[in-house]
């Protein structure tokens, strides 16, 4: 077993609920850190440097990328939003686990830097649970929750890149498979994922339920 912390990148469809079951495990366990991202947009009302979000000048982003001390970024509507590595390096070093929410492509992208990082995708149970969610949501317009589900088919077709598929079909189970699941990447024996190609097979009947 590894004293030094384990790397968890999360990712998920839009409405699949990754963001509620990671705060419920900081909730419940105490050995995680969240990865805290940079970004040079404008800090909002209630939103703190440091807890929301590192809040950089663009200058000041634009040094970091030339000490590459981002293990992903990129430039949306204008600003830049990345995730510093020195600070995902130091959790890890105090043996916190980190846990870095984020879409596929920056999550690929942080693996080619990070290869001993764990990755899950988390799915909700059907197609049709997501669509429920989302519409259940009531913030969103027809066309925007189409737009997400047609996303979701989208990235499907990554998932297979991800060391495990978690199904959250409740939030207290979920949270706790997820939990063992990093706790047993701590044995370096176990990455060997004996069951792999179960998931796998698995995650072939849900792509064709999509």
């Amino acid at each position: 077993m590894s004293d030094t912390g384990i790397l968890t990148i999360i990712s998920g469809f839009s409405g699949v609920g990754k963001g509620t079951l990671v705060k419920k495990l900081l909730e419940n366990y105490d050995n995680y850190a969240l990865s805290i991202s940079a970004t040079t947009r404008q800090m909002r009302v209630g939103e703190k440097d440091g807890e929301s979000y590192f809040f950089l000048s663009k200058e000041e982003f634009e040094n970091r990328i030339e000490k590459n001390d981002f293990l992903e970024y990129a430039n949306y509507v204008g600003n830049y939003y990345g995730t510093p590595k020195s600070y995902v390096v130091e959790q890890l070093k105090q043996g916190k686990d980190v846990l870095l929410e984020i879409e596929i492509q920056g999550a690929m992208q942080v693996k080619k830097l990070m290869p001993e990082a764990l990755t899950i995708f988390v799915m909700p149970p059907s197609a049709n649970t997501l669509k429920d969610r989302l519409v259940g949501r009531g913030t969103e317009k027809k066309e925007v929750i189409e737009a997400r589900l047609g996303r979701a088919v989208e990235e499907s077709q990554g998932i297979e890149n991800y060391d495990y598929i978690l199904v959250n079909d409740d939030l207290e189970e979920s949270t706790k498979r997820l939990n063992e699941l990093i706790s047993l990447a701590h044995d370096a024996s176990f990455r060997n994922y004996n069951f792999i190609n179960k998931i796998r097979e698995e995650l072939k009947v849900f792509r064709k339920e999509i």
